[in-house]
């Protein structure tokens, strides 16, 4: 694929790169979570938060498997992912060494979408859900809007970081939500930590259940300025939606599907989308993989 593609009329051509790029560094951070960093100048460059890559997790495994970009460094030229082993090529992917060449075609995708005037910004992450939010919170953080910003992550295993008790105030919360993620407390963005597995200073409950102590004690005009993004395993998606239906709050979700070209051609990763046209297949690699929540998890109709 040529690295300066030219413009195309369909909105996903002409912005995505295939290079071969070099891992700078690969850690194991515990329960078959990874930390992948990768020297991809291009990928780098055009990455916005919300978008993924297609990596080849080997050479001698030619399917590729989407990974959501976590941080990226236009200047220095990496791209940042947080991956977790679930089969044959994520276990190749999690052998490769530093040094080791690697493909990635990417970005890939439709971002998030920011609104002005909604300022005051709830980030939802679930699991590998999480590296967009720290991707969204990073970009909120350069355009100087940490002080807006709130990110709520769960997991049902260990972290993949060392949590920390929080000094950044978020009133509102429960005494004993107190674990942070360090990089966003760094970066002065409050920040709470949930689970259901007991872990130490999480708030034990889902992130919705959290996410909605918080709204439940705002005021409407305070209602008026939020906006909530979130990514993470399905049923969590559909509780974010049906949470911003219950506060009447606009929400964008990125979905997460099995994918094979990524790129818009086998259509093997379509999802029912509700349209001004009625339901229609879209597919999650390059209609998505972000939606408005309501498009993808309609409220039910009352009996």
């Amino acid at each position: 694929m040529n690295p300066n593609p030219a413009p195309d009329a369909r909105p996903h051509r002409g912005t995505i790169f295939q290079e071969t790029g070099r891992i700078l560094a690969h850690q194991d951070v515990g329960a078959d979570q990874w930390i992948l960093r990768v020297h991809a100048p291009h990928c780098a460059r055009h990455a916005q938060p919300g978008q993924f890559a297609h990596l080849q997790c080997a050479p001698r495994l030619p399917m590729r498997r989407p990974l959501s970009i976590q941080r990226v460094a236009p200047e220095a030229g990496w791209v940042e992912f947080l991956y977790k082993v679930v089969g044959d090529g994520t276990r190749a992917l999690s052998e490769q060494p530093e040094n080791a060449g690697i493909s990635v075609l990417g970005p890939i995708g439709q971002p998030f979408r920011l609104h002005p005037e909604r300022p005051l910004r709830l980030l939802l992450g679930g699991g590998v859900g999480i590296p967009p939010m720290v991707f969204l919170a990073d970009h909120l953080r350069q355009r100087g809007e940490a002080g807006q910003t709130r990110a709520i992550l769960g997991s049902e295993v260990p972290f993949p970081f060392r949590p920390t008790p929080s000094e950044v105030l978020w009133p509102g919360l429960p005494d004993g939500a107190i674990a942070t993620l360090p990089l966003l407390e760094d970066w002065g963005i409050a920040c709470r930590l949930a689970s259901k597995a007991g872990l130490p200073g999480a708030f034990d409950g889902f992130v919705t259940d959290l996410a909605r102590s918080w709204l439940a004690g705002l005021s409407a005009d305070q209602h008026a300025r939020v906006e909530l993004f979130a990514c993470g395993p399905h049923p969590m998606l559909a509780a974010c939606a049906a949470l911003a239906a219950e506060f009447e709050l606009p929400c964008q979700v990125s979905l997460e599907e099995y994918m094979a070209c990524a790129v818009g051609g086998c259509a093997g990763c379509t999802v029912p989308v509700r349209t001004t046209d009625g339901v229609a297949m879209k597919r999650v690699c390059v209609d998505g993989p972000v939606f408005d929540a309501g498009d993808v998890f309609p409220e039910p109709i009352p009996a």
